[in-house]
Protein backbone atom coordinates (compact mmCIF):
# COMPACT_ATOMS: atom_id res chain seq x y z
CA UNK A 1 0.00 0.00 0.00
CA UNK A 2 1.42 3.44 -0.83
CA UNK A 3 2.29 5.59 1.78
CA UNK A 4 -0.24 9.09 1.83
CA UNK A 5 1.75 12.29 1.45
CA UNK A 6 2.44 14.15 4.34
CA UNK A 7 0.48 17.85 4.54
CA UNK A 8 2.67 18.59 7.35
CA UNK A 9 3.79 22.13 5.01
CA UNK A 10 0.52 22.83 3.81
CA UNK A 11 -0.82 26.51 4.14
CA UNK A 12 -4.29 25.11 5.37
CA UNK A 13 -4.52 24.82 9.54
CA UNK A 14 -7.75 21.55 8.12
CA UNK A 15 -4.76 19.56 6.02
CA UNK A 16 -2.17 19.79 8.51
CA UNK A 17 -4.64 18.90 11.69
CA UNK A 18 -5.62 15.85 9.23
CA UNK A 19 -2.40 14.90 8.81
CA UNK A 20 -1.85 14.10 12.71
CA UNK A 21 -5.33 13.04 13.69
CA UNK A 22 -7.06 12.42 10.28
CA UNK A 23 -7.10 8.62 10.12
CA UNK A 24 -9.52 6.54 12.23
CA UNK A 25 -7.13 5.08 14.54
CA UNK A 26 -5.63 8.19 15.92
CA UNK A 27 -8.42 10.01 16.84
CA UNK A 28 -10.49 6.82 18.15
CA UNK A 29 -7.07 6.50 20.43
CA UNK A 30 -7.61 10.27 21.69
CA UNK A 31 -11.20 9.31 22.64
CA UNK A 32 -9.80 6.54 24.44
CA UNK A 33 -7.72 9.04 25.92
CA UNK A 34 -10.08 10.89 27.12
CA UNK A 35 -12.43 7.86 28.47
CA UNK A 36 -9.45 7.37 30.78
CA UNK A 37 -7.14 4.55 28.69
CA UNK A 38 -3.90 4.77 28.76
CA UNK A 39 -2.42 1.07 28.37
CA UNK A 40 -1.24 -0.17 25.29
CA UNK A 41 -2.91 -3.62 25.95
CA UNK A 42 -5.83 -1.45 26.86
CA UNK A 43 -5.95 0.88 23.83
CA UNK A 44 -5.79 -2.67 21.61
CA UNK A 45 -8.01 -4.60 23.34
CA UNK A 46 -10.86 -1.85 23.36
CA UNK A 47 -10.27 -0.76 19.56
CA UNK A 48 -9.19 -4.32 17.96
CA UNK A 49 -6.42 -3.00 16.19
CA UNK A 50 -3.76 -4.61 15.06
CA UNK A 51 -0.49 -3.89 17.81
CA UNK A 52 1.76 -2.49 14.87
CA UNK A 53 -0.75 -0.18 13.45
CA UNK A 54 -1.49 1.15 17.41
CA UNK A 55 2.12 1.30 17.96
CA UNK A 56 3.05 3.63 14.65
CA UNK A 57 -0.26 5.89 15.77
CA UNK A 58 0.73 5.87 19.13
CA UNK A 59 3.92 6.96 18.24
CA UNK A 60 2.82 9.52 16.28
CA UNK A 61 0.85 11.34 18.63
CA UNK A 62 3.80 11.07 20.89
CA UNK A 63 6.27 12.61 18.22
CA UNK A 64 3.87 15.28 17.32
CA UNK A 65 2.91 16.41 21.54
CA UNK A 66 -0.36 14.76 21.66
CA UNK A 67 0.65 12.17 23.94
CA UNK A 68 3.61 11.76 26.60
CA UNK A 69 4.41 8.57 28.33
CA UNK A 70 4.82 8.33 31.60
CA UNK A 71 5.35 5.48 34.12
CA UNK A 72 2.13 3.18 35.07
CA UNK A 73 0.63 5.59 37.82
CA UNK A 74 -0.15 2.03 39.62
CA UNK A 75 3.48 1.68 40.25
CA UNK A 76 4.15 -1.40 37.97
CA UNK A 77 7.19 -1.56 35.20
CA UNK A 78 4.07 -0.78 32.50
CA UNK A 79 3.83 2.87 30.98
CA UNK A 80 0.76 4.80 30.06
CA UNK A 81 -0.16 7.11 27.35
CA UNK A 82 -1.38 10.24 28.65
CA UNK A 83 -2.95 13.45 26.70
CA UNK A 84 -0.59 16.50 27.07
CA UNK A 85 -2.42 20.24 26.91
CA UNK A 86 -2.04 19.41 23.23
CA UNK A 87 -3.77 16.77 23.28
CA UNK A 88 -6.38 18.09 25.51
CA UNK A 89 -7.18 20.92 23.32
CA UNK A 90 -8.81 18.54 20.62
CA UNK A 91 -11.39 17.30 23.33
CA UNK A 92 -14.03 20.04 21.50
CA UNK A 93 -12.95 17.97 18.08
CA UNK A 94 -14.02 14.41 19.92
CA UNK A 95 -17.50 16.32 21.35
CA UNK A 96 -18.16 18.37 17.33
CA UNK A 97 -17.79 14.59 16.25
CA UNK A 98 -19.25 12.73 18.62
CA UNK A 99 -22.67 14.99 17.99
CA UNK A 100 -22.55 15.19 14.39
CA UNK A 101 -22.91 11.53 14.62
CA UNK A 102 -25.12 11.72 17.02
CA UNK A 103 -27.34 13.95 14.94
CA UNK A 104 -26.71 12.40 11.35
CA UNK A 105 -25.78 8.52 11.67
CA UNK A 106 -28.07 6.56 13.91
CA UNK A 107 -31.90 5.90 13.42
CA UNK A 108 -34.67 7.57 16.18
CA UNK A 109 -34.32 5.21 18.98
CA UNK A 110 -31.31 3.15 18.10
CA UNK A 111 -28.88 2.93 20.93
CA UNK A 112 -25.98 4.77 21.32
CA UNK A 113 -23.43 6.41 23.87
CA UNK A 114 -23.78 9.87 24.85
CA UNK A 115 -21.72 12.04 26.17
CA UNK A 116 -23.09 13.60 29.49
CA UNK A 117 -22.15 16.13 31.84
CA UNK A 118 -20.46 14.50 35.63
CA UNK A 119 -22.42 17.00 37.53
CA UNK A 120 -25.77 17.06 36.00
CA UNK A 121 -26.31 13.68 34.27
CA UNK A 122 -27.05 15.79 31.22
CA UNK A 123 -26.16 15.49 27.63
CA UNK A 124 -23.50 18.53 26.98
CA UNK A 125 -24.95 20.83 24.92
CA UNK A 126 -24.55 20.99 20.84
CA UNK A 127 -21.08 22.41 19.87
CA UNK A 128 -21.70 25.55 17.95
CA UNK A 129 -19.06 28.64 16.63
CA UNK A 130 -20.36 31.91 17.55
CA UNK A 131 -19.08 35.09 16.72
CA UNK A 132 -17.58 37.93 19.35
CA UNK A 133 -21.11 38.85 20.32
CA UNK A 134 -21.88 35.36 21.05
CA UNK A 135 -24.32 34.76 18.12
CA UNK A 136 -24.38 31.31 16.30
CA UNK A 137 -22.14 31.44 13.11
CA UNK A 138 -23.48 29.99 9.92
CA UNK A 139 -20.80 28.74 6.84
CA UNK A 140 -22.20 31.83 4.94
CA UNK A 141 -21.28 34.08 8.01
CA UNK A 142 -17.30 33.03 7.47
CA UNK A 143 -14.60 32.97 5.24
CA UNK A 144 -11.26 31.41 5.37
CA UNK A 145 -8.54 34.48 5.09
CA UNK A 146 -5.23 33.83 3.78
CA UNK A 147 -2.31 35.21 5.70
CA UNK A 148 1.08 35.85 4.22
CA UNK A 149 4.42 36.72 5.84
CA UNK A 150 5.93 39.69 4.56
Amino acid sequence: MAKRKSMQDDACPVARSLDLVGDRWSMLIVRDAFDGISRFSDFQRNLGVAKNILSDRLSALVEQGVLTVQPASDGTSYQQYVLTPKGESLFPVVVALRQWGERHLFAGGEPHSLLVEKASGKAVAPMLPHDHAGHVLQPAHTQVKKITVK
